[in-house]
């Protein structure tokens, strides 16, 4: 799995024009799945995300995690972040979980990320043609790679 952390001090998705999911501070969360990934991936990548300390403490110092700081989350479907690049100009999605198997993944993680932050998360729709707004907070933006863990 791989995600790309963003903390906001806002973010929506948006389909067919309208507001599907929104949250103020937190983090908006895309998160791409390979045919391969699997609980272990879910479990270890939804702990991080909820106790990453990239949020501020009184000093000013990212020391904090979402769940301390009672933010939010957005989590949306990206398979996109699995693009290869290496040949051509056309970007290659093959390392991508189809459909079938990545629903049930994803539905997994939105739970086990729910589970860690201790409040429901919001989402989008998988699948869908969605449009995705935020106020990058910092600008923070993390990118973790499963398969990169150890």
């Amino acid at each position: 799995m791989i995600a790309v952390i963003q903390r906001v001090a806002e973010a929506s998705v948006k389909i067919e024009g309208q507001v599907k999911a929104s949250i103020l501070s937190g983090l908006l969360v895309l998160v791409g799945i390979e045919e391969n990934d699997g609980t272990d991936d879910i479990e270890w990548l939804a702990g991080k995300i909820v106790n990453l300390r990239i949020f501020n403490d009184e000093q000013g110092v990212m020391n904090v995690s979402v769940k301390d700081a009672g933010g939010d989350i957005l989590l949306v479907s990206q398979f996109t972040l699995h693009a290869s690049t290496k040949k051509g100009n056309r970007p290659s999605y093959l390392k991508a979980a189809k459909p079938e198997i990545s629903i049930p993944i994803y539905e997994k993680f939105i739970s086990a990320v729910s589970t860690h932050l201790g409040k429901p998360v919001q989402t989008g729709d998988f699948g869908a043609d969605m449009k995705v707004s935020l106020i990058n907070d910092g600008p923070v933006t993390i990118l973790i790679d499963t398969k990169s863990k150890v």
